[in-house]
This record gives C-alpha cells, structure tokens and sequence, in this order.
C-alpha cells in the first residue's frame, strides 16, 4: 500500500493542530497553577489562580520564549481572546440580583461611587501626571475600580491591548490589594478604625480590589461583615458591563481624528451581554447546586488558563517601561480607596443606613 502523502505545511488542517497544541499547553501550565494556589499559604495571602497565572505565564513566556514550538503561538492567542470572552460571560454565574437587594441601596450607592470617582482619578493621574496612554491608564483604573483582574480582562478582551498592558494592570492589583487585604483589618481590630460590621463590609467590599481578597479580609472580621462585603463585592462586579457601555460611549465620541477607524474604540462584545444574560440565569435559580459550583470551577479554570496565555505574550521589556508609571497609578489609587472609599462608605451609613 503506498503511503499517504505527509500534509503539507499550508493545509487547512495545519493551524487547527497547532491551536490545540498551544491550548493542551496552557492547560498544563494553568492546572499546576490551580494545584499551586490551593496551597494553604498561598490561599492565605489571598492570591487567587488568576494572579499566579499572570505571574506563571509571564515568567514562563520570557524564560522560554525562544524554546517553545512556533506551532503554541495560534493556541495561546486563542487562549488569551476567544477563551478569556467566554469565560469573563460566565463570570456572571457568581451574581444574583437577590445578593444586591439583600444588602440593599448603600451597597449600590457605595459601588457606584468608588467605581466613578476612582476611573476619573486613574485615567487623570495615570494620563496626565504620568503620561501613560489611555489604554494602560483604563485598565489599570479598571482593575483598582471594578473587580482586580477580571475587570482587567473585561477591559482587555474589548480595548484588544498589547499583552504586557494587561500584565502590569494585574501587577498593580496584586500590589496594592493585598498590602490592603492585611492593612484594612488590623486597623478596625487594632481599635483604630471603629465601624461596625455592616459598614466595615460595605467598606471592605466596596474598596478591595479582588473578590478573593475582600473574602480574605472580611472573614477575619466574623460572618456578618463578611457577608455584606461579599455581596457588596459582587454588586460591583455586577456594574462591569455598564462601565463597559459607558466608557465605550465616552471613548467613541473623543476619538481624535488622527486615529485609525477600528483602532482606540472600546466595542462591546458580546460577552458583555452573555454576562448579564447568565447574572439573570444565576438569579432564577434554575441550575442545580452541584452543577452550578462545577460550572463555577471550570469557568475558574478558564479565567486561569486566559491570564496565563496572557503572560505568555508579555515581555519583561514591556513591563519595565510602563511599570514604574503604572505602580504609581496605583499607590495613588490605593490611597483614594482607602480615605475616599472610607469617606463614601461613612457618608453612605449615614445618610441612608
């Protein structure tokens, strides 16, 4: 029998084969991510998988980046957009309208406020005093604003940034919201802050960058503050697609003429849509327990695998430029959240508690 002809480099089947082998790649390098932050001092300091992918993959991306097979470049690309969409819409699996009523209108109000004022003041800082473009400035506002990375990756997937912006956003998340994960509960239990649990969750949910975060801190303060702050948590979350719009809409009408059509515009995909369409879903609670926390973990799971495809596309070059910029966005976001967010949450109870 005469053997078949070898498939040429060019067939259509070729970057099929080349995608699922820089998938399969990412989803080793993802799952020793998973194992590794499900370690006990690791979860203790409240670093999620997401983080330790960015990290993993950014260190793996520059160390072997003249190692890895050029057949991975299609798969970690499909990994870093298509997946990354996906999985920010299943993100809304985590949210019920019934969680935000609970906690009621100063846990909207807060959300709105530290949202709005703390945009404005990393687009102007990060901008203006510090002349990073308007895209590293969004996301790294983003990522202080909304929901730590998974705002960062919301705000990725539609502005399609260079990957190293992504990573030093992320890098500003871990920094400073974890140093505030620690810092925020030993002054209300060292006495120097005195807020009771209601506010001091409002407070803790309404200012943490990351959801694993506000978890950490607030659990440290007993069940009742932990449960408002988590909820109040996830009701920012929630606002993620309504930003999205919004900026969206400013972005579009201060193009300047000199940018290229397609280029600058934040567009709203639809994962945007599929976000809310399953916070409804979540709402209804049509889905069985066991196959909502199975949905929850692979969605985790794709999120981790995004971040890491992420880090793999960035340079320590990169990250060297903007770095340093972007940290100092950060701090002085950081110390917004911490007296701003403390002042909304107080003038919040007050006026509406």
């Amino acid at each position: 029998m005469t053997p078949a002809p070898c498939t040429p480099p060019d067939a259509p089947v070729a970057p099929r084969c080349s995608r699922l082998r820089g998938v399969i790649f990412v989803t080793v390098l993802a799952f020793g991510v998973s194992q590794a932050a499900a370690l006990p001092f690791i979860a203790q300091l409240g670093l999620s998988p997401l983080i330790l992918g960015i990290v993993a993959g950014v260190l793996f991306g520059n160390v072997l980046k003249n190692r890895l097979p050029g057949c991975y470049g299609p798969g970690i690309h499909f990994c870093a957009r298509a997946l990354l969409r996906i999985a920010v819409a299943f993100f809304g699996l985590r949210i019920s309208l019934q969680e935000i009523a609970h906690v009621g209108w100063p846990g909207v109000v807060v959300s709105l406020l530290v949202i709005g004022s703390t945009l404005a003041i990393g687009l102007w800082c990060g901008m203006k005093l510090f002349g990073l473009d308007r895209e590293t400035a969004l996301l790294t506002a983003a990522g202080s604003a909304i929901c730590g990375a998974a705002a960062v990756l919301a705000f990725e997937s539609t502005l399609r940034s260079a990957p190293h912006k992504s990573a030093v956003a992320v890098g500003s998340v871990v920094l400073f919201g974890t140093t505030s994960m620690f810092f925020y509960p030993f002054l209300i239990q060292a006495g120097w802050l005195h807020l009771d649990a209601q506010t001091a969750g409002l407070w803790l949910g309404g200012t943490l960058h990351e959801v694993a975060q506000v978890v950490g801190a607030a659990s440290t303060l007993g069940p009742d503050a932990s449960h408002v702050a988590t909820i109040v948590k996830m009701t920012r979350v929630m606002l993620l697609v309504p930003v999205l719009l919004l900026v969206g809409l400013w972005i579009s009408r201060n193009l300047r003429a000199d940018v290229l059509p397609g280029r600058g515009r934040l567009s709203i995909p639809w994962f945007a849509f599929g976000f809310l369409a399953l916070v409804a879903v979540n709402s209804l609670q049509i889905l069985p327990s066991n196959l909502h926390e199975a949905v929850n973990g692979l969605d985790t799971f794709a999120l981790t695998m995004a971040m890491t495809a992420l880090g793999m596309e960035t340079r320590f070059e990169q990250i060297r430029h903007a770095g340093p910029r972007v940290l100092a966005t950060g701090a002085i976001l950081n110390v917004w959240l911490f007296g701003g967010g403390l002042a909304i949450t107080l003038a919040v109870q007050r006026l509406m508690g």
